[in-house]
């Protein structure tokens, strides 16, 4: 088996580049006189002696259900809309961008019964396609396309996994970007989609087939109340096996942890058909319990193995009772360990060590043809290396380049495993890998209209508030020199690394003559566990202190200017948007916070957000009260003083962070005194946190997103021949 990563408009005709408005200079639109009215309340709640003023709450309301909310997102982007239609590089950024997105793309194939399985879009499909061929190299068909689904394209083909003969497919349906999934099979052969069906998955399936094909295991929550299923708490996480020809009624509960809801749990079958692996977490630290099921015992009794959440424990595979785990017990950078689980008291004191913690971070792990093939993160870049299985090297796998390799996946069995491999300059391109003669063929390459000799990839490093050496990528035209308009981006949370990879939206940025700095900020995972510790809970004012301090590096080694750095971020990404542009506004030109957690004292109310206690700590505890208050962007917004563009971005139907916390951040963001430039959000509808977002959507806000932070760094925006 595979190790599982657990647990984040109108248009104006353009205008010439001469013609660009300097960013001083008025817009038709004057503000904060356009902004539409909102209404405030008067909520204030004494929090540990703090008077908390919450003038926006009204604003949590779901869109879906609520008429004033709705209103509101109504006006709010009739607003948005006109001012995006007065940006004259607006056009040419989305003509370029259709383009640049208009090329073949294939997702790692999956072979099972000598069938291989693979995701392929031809270019501006709003959906990709899932396609099998008989053999490695022959003609494919199409099994699924999700574009057929929907009249908008924004119904997603989400997970999906074949049966060990190849016979199957068992596949679950993302409608409007919800995390909600509804699970189908169907007959690879005859394209029949089976009676079964399974629904309140979600975030993933996280699930396996039975080796003999009868059925699958899966995980799901209970039926939410009617009318809450896109804001109540998600909890009661349980393991099924759901057996063909059955109604979801009949499926057979594995394994439920009623003395502790919040606990989540994803299965998987090893190879030889035995075991069911069933992982356990709370939140989002990589801490885990490990429970298996003998299905060869008819009564399926759980063994827990791994009985605390203290450690990180990812099953890699077994031979026989012999299991391999990638650990981070009594080893940061994470190494790996087996455990004889034909002991009794197997666990984690029984565990022998086969591969030793490196100078890099172990960040995947596999088992394929007998051999372990590890991936490693240097400086924020992948090596990848292999080992026998008694934890003796045994040479490298040769990368293309400097860049991010993920895949190699796999059974035991099998003499083949496959890779993709990315960076800034090198679009996804998906690899063969021989494991018995370690030879590397290209089995899908894309064409894009791209040349990566026009330009440069550097990686730097700089020095943060309190002396810490930080890595960042900077990526820009070859012959771009000295001060220009730059998008600086980064996360900085949950244990997340971002790494080099190839991005069509940015190509349409950076051919323009723009920068892209993206900087590896504590709280990620670049350097394992401590360098997230360092960027969370407490620690977590290093990350704003990081990011500032990118900022500062750009514009005093002269890469960019003053009034020409734009910043964004997703998710926790936005929240870090959101709180550097209270700390340094000055520093910044425009911002573009996306899907960000915007209030700090009320995002564990909310669907996935109890989970994110392990990265931000509970707001209901005095001691990280006090922590969150002081750097929450919707509490913190300073009246009084200028702020940079902010055009803030989410989606309707987001329920992992749900829009309450955009909707709350602009409302306070307009009613504040800060300055004349413009505060927008713009909210996409049939849309959700970012999966499953159909190509079109994507193309038309990388259109105003780039629109937006070129008015207000001064890129001039100008046709590609």
């Amino acid at each position: 088996m595979r190790r599982l990563p657990l647990l984040a408009i109108a248009l104006l005709a353009a205008a010439p580049a001469a013609a660009q408005t300097d960013p001083e200079t008025p817009t038709v639109m004057t503000f904060p006189n356009a902004y539409p009215e909102t209404r405030r309340v008067d909520v204030v709640e004494e929090q540990f002696g703090v008077q908390v003023a919450d003038p926006y709450r009204w604003l949590e309301g779901d869109v879906r259900s609520e008429r004033e909310v709705a209103d509101w997102v109504a006006a709010q982007n009739r607003v948005t809309d006109a001012y995006l239609a007065t940006l004259p590089g607006r056009d040419i950024f989305q003509d370029r961008l259709r383009t640049l997105f208009d090329y073949e793309r294939f997702g790692l194939p999956t072979e099972r019964g000598g069938r291989y399985f693979y995701s392929h879009n031809t270019g501006l499909q709003n959906q990709a396609v899932l396609w099998v061929r008989d053999e490695l190299n022959g003609e494919g068909r199409v099994l699924l396309d999700p574009n057929s689904w929907s009249d908008d394209g924004a119904t997603a083909l989400a997970e999906w996994s074949p049966s060990e003969d190849g016979t199957k497919l068992m596949y679950s349906i993302q409608d409007g970007g919800t995390d909600w999934r509804i699970v189908k099979v169907l007959d690879v052969a005859t394209g029949q989609v089976l009676p079964d069906e399974v629904r309140w998955a979600k975030y993933t399936v996280g699930g396996d087939w039975a080796k003999d094909g009868s059925g699958f295991f899966y995980a799901r929550y209970p039926e939410p109340p009617e009318g809450e299923q896109y804001q109540a708490l998600t909890e009661n996480h349980r393991v099924y096996f759901h057996r063909l020809g059955t109604d979801q009624s009949e499926d057979r509960l594995v394994y439920a942890t009623p003395d502790h809801p919040k606990r989540s749990h994803y299965s998987g079958v090893t190879d030889d058909g035995r075991w069911l692996v069933i992982t356990t977490s709370e939140g989002t630290d990589n801490v885990y319990a490990v429970t298996l099921v003998d299905l060869t015992d008819p009564s399926w009794t759980p063994r827990t193995i791994i009985p605390e959440l203290e450690n990180e424990w990812g099953v890699i595979g077994n031979i026989g009772s012999t299991f391999y785990f990638a650990t981070d017990k009594d080893a940061p950078r994470q190494r790996i360990v087996a455990i004889d689980v034909s002991d009794p008291s197997a666990g984690p004191e029984t565990a022998r060590e086969i591969v030793p913690q490196q100078d890099a971070v172990l960040s995947g792990a596999s088992m394929v043809g007998g051999k372990l093939i590890l991936s490693y993160l240097v400086d924020a870049k992948t090596e990848v290396r292999r080992y026998n299985l008694d934890g003796t090297p045994d040479g490298t796998v040769t990368l293309p380049g400097i860049g991010t390799a993920s895949g190699f996946g796999g059974e035991q069995e099998d003499s083949e495993t496959f890779f993709a491999f990315t960076s800034f300059n090198y679009p996804t391109t998906i690899f063969r890998y021989d494991v018995a003669t370690g030879e590397t063929s290209e089995w899908a390459r894309p064409q894009v209209d791209f040349d990566p000799q026009n330009y440069a990839v550097e990686q730097r490093f700089y020095q943060s508030k309190d002396g810490t050496r930080v890595p960042m990528f900077v990526v820009r035209r070859a012959d771009v020199t000295g001060p220009a308009p730059t998008l600086l981006y980064a996360y900085g949370g949950f244990n997340s690394s971002v790494l080099p990879a190839f991005s069509s939206s940015r190509v349409a940025w950076l051919e323009q003559g723009g920068v892209l700095a993206v900087a590896n900020i504590r709280g990620g995972g670049e350097y394992g566990k401590e360098w997230h510790d360092a960027g969370r809970l407490h620690n977590k004012q290093n990350v704003f202190d990081d990011f500032i301090a990118a900022g500062e590096y750009l514009i005093r080694e002269g890469i960019t200017g003053q009034d020409q750095l734009a910043i964004q971020g997703g998710s926790n990404g936005g929240l870090l948007v959101g709180a550097v542009v209270n700390q340094r506004p000055d520093l910044f030109a425009a911002a573009l916070p996306a899907v960000g957690v915007m209030d700090m004292l009320r995002f564990d109310r909310w669907t996935a957000g109890r989970y994110w206690v392990d990265d931000y700590g509970y707001p209901s505890k005095e001691e990280d009260f006090r922590v969150l208050y002081a750097y929450s962007p919707y509490h913190n917004v300073r009246s009084g003083v200028d702020y940079p563009a902010i055009l803030a971005t989410t989606a309707d139907t987001d329920d992992r962070v749900v829009p309450g916390h955009t909707f709350k951040y602009t409302a306070m963001i307009q009613s504040a005194d800060i300055g004349p430039k413009p505060h927008l959000v713009r909210i996409e509808t049939r849309a959700g946190h970012g999966s499953g977002k159909p190509t079109d959507k994507i193309i038309e806000e990388a259109a105003d997103l780039w629109a937006f932070a070129a008015r207000w760094t001064g890129l001039e925006v100008t046709p590609v021949e």
